[in-house]
């Protein structure tokens, strides 16, 4: 990647108010500039911008390129002892230099991608409280319902801030309840949007809703930040997050919320709740669906599955699990014509009591009772084993999301190879040691038949001389996309029929079908051009149906694609130039971003 953004773009959209051509305007000069980490190129500085922004005697001599810059941050990271210290270190680039952060990890994505995002994520946040140096994000906290609206003022007018990630920390990647330091995962998904999407990382907005943690390790920690107090359910809880929603609405109308590691009986129904009513999106619970699904229509490509003959079962029913078991019934019922009710019953669920039954519908929750099966269809059956539920369907697919490692023997995967000449198999929890099966091992147990995709990363598997890449069903080939068609579309709402056409999109650019390789999913590497193609499937069905706030939207595929390339952020160096404080933008001013130094609050 360049180092400038000269002629990279496409001047017939460069008048658009998220273009990325042209110079970046700010009142800024002096060590205010070079402490504002979206106008701060340090080293690399031009001579002009010295002049102009007063930086002599605050800089070396020597002009850096961008090139040179991350060769040394690189060499800096790795010097770091381990993950976390390096996890650590890259939260510092990012405060001081944003395209120079954005730039190294783009250098080194296969690398750095489980640094700053899972697993190692995952430790920051469980030690954030002892790691912490400085605020990085919007902290609300139960206790300070009436603050919630002024909090969320100070971050910029009505059009600063496109996109909003919040989480209230009860289930963060598989490690539980982390409280306060859910922020960190607020912080880290907005990071992979402007990677995997280039949406503009300073008009983003990471939130975390404090409503107390039941993990009494933090709760005992002397040095925890977080309310000290056992977690808020019920109406309090509901009023907080509604409180919460409608602040946003009423400051950034425009803006797209993500909600994130909500716990299992709050995800489900605050995205239902809150899906009529704006454009939002949980990644538990539509991501993963959505990624998953994609696999799936890939992998009934190869194997000629027929969606009216499908059947699956899902070990592990949280909102993962159920969320991809939403994707699939509506893919379902798209494909075939069926109803929903009928399409859900191709799938059948498992969790920790055995297989969703409705005579046991008190130890389900909302999300799970759809699932549930009639209990005549399994008298005297064996049900309570996943190994006899694969018995008894005979699934095409099965799915994991159980954190359940090894959950998936030998005898289960045999057993499924009996009935189905390709089985699917996606062993998705996560972290690797999590997973319910090792690639290799699925291709051993059923002759290379097996369709494999996992949800952490996986050497290739090795069979009959030959390799076969294995495809990670990673959200972030999914989820970044959606949310830039939906950022530039400044679509009303996200109805599943949206979703749908990113999924087509995503599904269209597997490796196996496009004859590059035997992946069932684009590598995450990638990424950015998927998300141009998902952004455009999402823009053009929000205008299809009425959803899309934005006017002049092109209707030709090139040009549409070419604006939506305009409007993603690069990891490169604009030139600035130097404008009045009066009439500034508040990004001009350096207020904008969670790195805002001069925030006014107002």
């Amino acid at each position: 990647m360049s180092s400038t953004a000269k002629e990279r773009k496409n001047p017939k959209f460069g008048h658009l108010p998220l273009s990325t051509s042209g110079p970046l305007e700010t009142t800024l000069s002096g060590t205010a500039l070079l402490r504002t980490p979206y106008f701060n190129k340090g080293s690399a500085h031009t001579t002009e911008e010295r002049d102009t922004f007063k930086l002599h005697g605050l800089l070396p001599a020597h002009v850096q390129t961008l090139e040179e810059q991350a060769r040394r941050a690189y060499a800096q990271y790795s010097s770091r002892a381990d993950d976390l210290a390096k996890n650590t270190f890259m939260t510092s680039l990012k405060e001081q230099n944003e395209v120079l952060y954005y730039k190294l990890i783009l250098d080194h994505l296969k690398e750095m991608f489980p640094i700053i995002y899972t697993p190692t994520e995952g430790d920051a946040i469980a030690n954030y409280s002892r790691l912490f140096r400085r605020p990085e994000g919007c902290y609300l906290n139960i206790e300070d319902i009436g603050q919630v609206e002024d909090s969320i003022k100070q971050w910029g007018g009505p059009d600063d801030v496109d996109l909003i990630v919040v989480s209230d920390g009860e289930q963060i990647l598989g490690i539980g309840d982390q409280g306060v330091g859910a922020i960190l995962i607020s912080v880290a998904k907005l990071v992979i949007y402007t990677l995997c999407a280039g949406i503009h990382p300073s008009r983003t907005l990471p939130v975390v809703l404090d409503c107390g943690t039941n993990n009494k390790d933090l709760l005992d920690d002397e040095l925890y930040l977080g309310l000290k107090q056992h977690r808020e359910r019920g109406d309090n809880y509901d009023e907080f997050v509604s409180t919460f929603v409608s602040a946003c609405r009423k400051r950034y109308p425009k803006a797209y919320l993500h909600f994130e590691d909500f716990g299992v009986t709050n995800a489900r129904r605050i995205l239902d709740k809150y899906t009529p009513e704006i454009a939002c999106f949980n990644d538990d619970v539509q991501g993963t669906g959505c990624v998953t699904l994609a696999a799936v229509m890939t992998a009934f490509e190869v194997s000629g599955v027929k969606w009216d003959e499908a059947r699956f079962v899902m070990f592990g029913s949280g909102s993962a699990g159920t969320g991809i078991a939403d994707q699939v019934k509506d893919a379902i019922s798209h494909y075939t014509d069926k109803s929903k009710e009928e399409a859900g019953r191709q799938i059948w669920c498992v969790d920790k009591p055995g297989l969703l039954l409705k005579s046991k519908k008190d130890q389900l929750n909302p999300a799970q009772v759809l699932y549930a099966r009639d209990d005549h269809e399994w008298q005297g059956k064996e049900h309570n084993d996943l190994l006899s539920v694969v018995r008894e369907v005979k699934p095409h697919v099965l799915i994991g999301t159980s954190t359940v490692p090894g959950s998936f023997t030998e005898e289960i995967v045999r057993e499924m190879g009996k009935h189905v000449d390709r089985p699917i198999i996606f062993p998705l929890s996560n972290p690797t040691r999590l997973h319910e099966a090792k690639p290799q091992d699925l291709f051993d147990w059923t002759d290379g038949k097996a369709l494999v995709a996992t949800g952490s990363p996986f050497p290739p598997v090795k069979y009959q001389g030959k390799e076969y890449d294995i495809s990670e069903c990673n959200n972030s080939v999914t989820f970044p996309g959606i949310g830039l068609g939906a950022v530039l579309s400044r679509t009303r709402l996200l109805p599943p029929s949206l979703i749908v056409a990113a999924v087509k999109a995503l599904a269209s650019s597997a490796p196996v079908l496009k004859g590059t390789g035997a992946g069932l999913l684009p590598d995450v590497t990638d990424v950015r051009e998927i998300s141009v193609k998902i952004a455009r499937n999402v823009i053009r069905q929000s205008v299809k149906e009425g959803l899309a706030q934005e006017t002049d939207i092109p209707t030709e595929d090139a040009d549409l694609e070419e604006w939506i390339r305009e409007q993603m952020w690069d990891a490169v160096y604009r030139p600035l130039k130097l404008v009045e404080e009066e009439g500034a933008t508040a990004h001009a001013r350096g207020e904008t971003g969670v790195a805002s130094s001069k925030r006014t609050g107002n």
